[in-house]
């Protein structure tokens, strides 16, 4: 029997429920629950004079149940894939004919529950990659064609009868347990699922994922090709993580559990990080890996890499860190590798039980705030080509603990007296708030979704994701004379996945955008994100464009068109969750703040409607 193509993991309301809950497995109604659509105007957030733009959407009630079933529709499941491309229609305003041609690629989550009664995080979900490709006819036309296919990984074509077009889920993931499939002595662990990022470099597409190796995209059609083995040579049971420091009995300990994690568990020996790095002046790409028993014990090793423009390794570092740390994103200077050190304990009974597979595997892991500060290592990008005259291995201690989610940029300026001075911006949350289990508001036991979670009023709301700017400051001998960490431009929102105009990657940047939250909804002050916030590093001044009210963003993307740096565009997928729908937005990002700030938003079809993405990419023709 055909599946519906859609799917919702329906839970029961944490709030006093106004309307009955859809039975499952059923599309969402093709009219408002609440109340018929009527145009409004969304405010300034918290009455700020902070300039804001607004489009126009639904009038509803703003109560729990609304928020609730809001939260819910960003994670339906989409079945359906596209087997040609489907031209997008502009509902509002116009693609300019000066439009750069290329493709912008979305990859993220598009399964949640499969047939047979089990759930998955949204961090274990299928990859689904969206290509919106844009395309000048005569110089005067631009159309929009859009397409999506999940990725052909193993799990995926393992789980997924193409004939009946249903699911099982066999593999556990990090963040899941199978409620429907095989539970106790799964050890199907690393589910790759290539769904945390995109990168288009050197004539290959590649979707990542944190903990494997990348898939590797046929660009026009979207066919996967197959696994792509960036970190060839690495023997998985002789391979011992050198690089300096560690040794002793965690060498020993790091021996014992090789066969374990390789042979039992299935992992690969290095762990590629799904987050990389452009160096737009060398033309490089840089990406970063680490060693599968870094989970367990109380040291890291982690491997650099550079590629030039044709996939060839150029570089390599290896370093070995005496710290039990998470890391999920990076930076990187002219000569610098900066690793912001989020601290991680191991938790024996949930390591225990996560191996018999009663719990998921990252229930053997938690947070570790035992330091009221925050290291930050500054690691030698090219040891034999600079003098560094700092010992690597003794971090930068910021004066405040947080813990790093994604970094946008970082940049170094050295003067006449060999004085440096470091400058990163990113965002973070508090480790008080940062909750391997609870991410995306998931329970693993339910299968639920709870967005209280992620939403937090009045003083803690400080503990949620925001944007910081950590300033260093070392002498000419490498000595730390100043390190501040502080709100970025002194905004407060909760806000996340900065990025900045790719062309500054690593350079002197002014401007940041990224997705925040406006707080104008009392249910969801704090995510998903509504608005698309830009921030001028030098003037300290703050503009925003709101998507308006029931309406949620995922993270923006800058597309450069000029030669000043904030001239081009910012893409970003609205999720009008209250009438079931995606538009591709197309801002000026020069206009951000302004009236006329939106240039065109254009709809996906209803029957392609996707679930929130995760990290995009700009592909440019040129």
């Amino acid at each position: 029997m055909q599946t519906n193509p859609f799917q919702i993991i329906v839970t029961k309301p944490i709030f006093p429920s106004l309307i009955n809950l859809p039975a499952v497995h059923r599309p969402p109604p093709s009219t408002p629950l609440l109340k018929p659509p009527r145009a409004i105007s969304i405010s300034t957030p918290n009455g700020s004079t902070t300039p804001t733009t607004t489009v126009s959407t639904l009038d509803v009630v703003d109560d729990s149940v609304a928020a609730f079933w809001d939260y819910q529709f960003l994670f339906v499941s989409q079945r359906s894939e596209t087997t040609e491309p489907v031209t997008l229609r502009v509902v509002e305003g116009a693609v300019p004919p000066e439009f750069p041609s290329g493709t912008y690629y979305l990859t993220g989550p598009g399964l949640f529950s499969d047939d047979h009664g089990s759930t998955v995080h949204p961090l274990d979900g299928h990859g689904y990659l969206r290509a919106f490709r844009f395309d000048g006819i005569n110089g005067d036309e631009v159309k929009v064609k859009f397409m999506a296919k999940y990725v052909k990984t193993e799990a995926q074509v393992e789980e997924h009868d193409p004939v009946t077009g249903t699911w099982r889920f066999t593999h556990r993931g990090p963040f899941s347990v199978l409620k429907g499939g095989q539970k106790v002595g799964n050890t199907k662990v690393m589910k790759n699922v290539a769904n945390t990022s995109v990168l288009s470099w050197g004539g290959r597409l590649l979707c990542l994922w944190e903990g494997g190796d990348p898939y590797e995209i046929e660009p026009e059609t979207l066919a996967t090709v197959g696994k792509v083995k960036l970190m060839e040579g690495c023997d998985p049971v002789v391979e011992s993580g050198g690089g300096g420091g560690g040794g002793g009995v965690w060498d020993v300990a790091a021996r014992l559990l090789k066969p374990i994690l390789y042979g039992v568990f299935k992992m690969p020996p290095k762990r590629l990080l799904s987050h990389y790095k452009l160096d737009t002046c060398r033309n490089r790409l840089l990406m970063m890996s680490c060693n599968a028993e870094d989970m367990l014990l109380p040291h890291s090793h982690f491997t650099f890499y550079e590629f030039d423009s044709s996939f060839k390794e150029v570089a390599k570092q290896e370093f070995t860190i005496p710290d039990h740390l998470m890391i999920h994103d990076w930076a990187f200077t002219d000569t610098r590798y900066l690793l912001f050190a989020n601290r991680i304990k191991l938790d024996v009974v949930g390591a225990m039980t996560a191996v018999c597979g009663t719990t998921p595997m990252i229930t053997a892991l938690s947070v570790n705030p035992s330091k009221d500060t925050s290291p930050i290592y500054l690691l030698p990008r090219f040891p034999d080509e600079v003098n560094y005259n700092r010992d690597w291995r003794v971090p930068i201690e910021a004066p405040s603990q947080f813990w790093l989610l994604h970094v946008c940029n970082a940049y170094e300026n050295l003067d006449e007296n060999g004085n440096s001075e470091i400058q990163i911006h990113g965002s973070a949350c508090s480790y008080e708030w940062f909750n391997f289990q609870k991410l995306f508001g998931y329970d693993w036991q339910s299968g639920k979704l709870d967005p209280s979670v992620m939403n937090i009023n009045g003083s803690q709301s400080k503990t949620l994701p925001h944007l910081v700017q950590v300033s260093i400051n070392l002498d000419a001998n490498g000595n730390c004379q100043r390190c501040d960490a502080e709100p970025l431009n002194e905004w407060n929102n909760s806000s996340d996945f900065p990025v900045i105009n790719p062309a500054f990657s690593g350079s002197k940047n002014k401007y940041i955008y990224a997705a925040a939250s406006s707080g104008s909804r009392s249910a969801l002050p704090s995510f998903p994100f509504d608005m698309v916030v830009k921030l001028n590093a030098s003037t300290k001044s703050v503009h925003t464009w709101s998507v308006g009210s029931r309406r949620f963003i995922g993270e923006p993307t800058f597309i450069a068109k000029g030669s000043e740096e904030d001239e081009g565009y910012i893409l970003v997928v609205e999720y009008a969750v209250a009438v079931q729908r995606c538009y591709l937005v197309i801002l000026d990002s020069k206009k951000i703040g302004a009236a006329d700030a939106l240039v065109a938003r254009l709809e996906v079809p209803r029957h392609l409607n996707f679930p929130l993405g995760f990290h995009g990419f700009w592909a440019s023709d040129e």
